[in-house]
């Protein structure tokens, strides 16, 4: 499963990484990517930064690894204090700029705000939906957050493993069909 991490239907934006700190004095900036792998972060452009000021579009005229992360120059942005307005900055880009997906795969953000609903012990159970994905290493985990329409208010982390516990994701209806104990 891609990792792409918000799911907003009013918004053509989806967040692919995030500004961490300042790199140096020339105004570089160290990355963390939510992409993966994590260098395809820098094949999508313009970048959109989300400030406290709105939304704002940035060029990258150039980029490195740098450890675990990645830093970046903003074009444009020459010294360690303007870049330092953009530290702890969300990056985004638009969705269309991102592959399409084959077979059961699918971006993080397609499967927030799904229903989930659980099929088990021959009944049908609606555990609520899925407000976030964690990374867990070995399978991506359902954050399913039950609601007024659900079974009960209980949160269920629910592992992401197709054919075991995620019978079917459904797009056009919006809901992910689970094998899982209602009860836990």
């Amino acid at each position: 499963m891609a990792d792409a991490r918000t799911r907003n239907k009013g918004s053509n934006l989806i967040d692919v990484g995030r500004i961490t700190a300042v790199f140096g004095i020339q105004g570089w900036v160290k990355i963390h990517s939510y992409t993966e792998p994590q260098e395809n972060l820098f094949g999508y452009g313009p970048w959109w930064l989300k400030t406290a000021r709105g939304v704002k579009p940035v060029e990258i005229d150039d980029s490195r690894p740098h450890g675990k992360g990645f830093v970046a120059h903003i074009k444009g942005v020459d010294d360690r204090d303007e870049a330092a307005l953009y530290t702890g900055v969300t990056i985004a880009v638009e969705k269309q700029l991102l592959p399409e997906l084959e077979g059961d795969d699918y971006y993080w953000h397609q499967l927030q705000g799904l229903r989930v609903v659980s099929h088990w012990d021959g009944q049908e159970y609606d555990l609520g939906t899925v407000t976030r994905l964690l990374e867990t290493g070995a399978n991506d985990v359902l954050v399913v957050q039950g609601d007024a329409q659900s079974i009960d208010q209980s949160e269920r982390l629910i592992p992401y493993v197709p054919e075991q516990y995620v019978r079917r994701v459904d797009l056009a209806a919006e809901c992910i069909e689970v094998d899982w104990d209602p009860e836990f």
